[in-house]
């Protein structure tokens, strides 16, 4: 399987978000030092591993990020950048030893852990901020553009409440500074 991790950017190079296919070889090399760890279960825990890696796919398009694994029981996951609340790197000494990363994308979903983790990234900086470029996209694109009836905004309608407020706090003052 080939390498199909993007170079890290710099100068002009661009990160190609779409280059993220499959995760870095140095993943399978991973795997097998955790399952030795393992000492005599080392089958039982690097089979699974294997399997997952052989498996393990990656998409990230205008919609959202998409990861796929699985022989017998295929899992799928799809995350649209709207729905994205946070993302972590994390390298363990494994992983810096490897030159790889996590990157765990975490969603308001209400459980405690990452919703995905993107595994055996060489160069995560890279993905973390395109991550974060369209999750502030999605963000601020959320609104319709057909939203714009002439309604006025939630945030206008508390500053004219506030500028109400002001103007009657300061006749207020101005009629106990008047009366003393």
């Amino acid at each position: 399987m080939t390498n199909a991790t993007p170079p890290p950017p710099s100068g002009n190079a661009r990160f190609d978000p779409a280059s993220i296919t499959h995760p870095d070889r140095s993943l399978l090399t991973y795997y097998a030092l955790v399952s030795a760890l393992g000492l005599v279960l080392f089958p039982f825990i690097f089979i699974p591993l294997m399997i997952k890696y052989n498996t393990l796919r990656y998409r990230l398009d205008e919609d959202g990020v998409s990861m796929a694994w699985g022989l017998l029981f295929r899992k799928e996951v799809h995350l649209t950048y709207r729905r994205i609340q946070d993302i972590h790197v994390t390298r363990n000494l494994f992983h810096r030893w490897l030159g790889l990363a996590q990157v765990a994308i975490q969603t308001a979903s209400g459980s405690a852990g990452a919703e995905m983790t993107i595994e055996g990234v060489r160069h995560p900086e890279a993905l973390r901020d395109y991550l974060y470029t369209k999750m502030r996209g999605a963000r601020e694109d959320e609104r319709p553009d057909d939203a714009d009836d002439g309604a006025p905004e939630p945030h206008d309608e508390a500053l004219a409440l506030l500028g109400e407020i002001r103007d009657e706090l300061r006749a207020l003052r101005s009629l106990r500074g008047g009366g003393s």
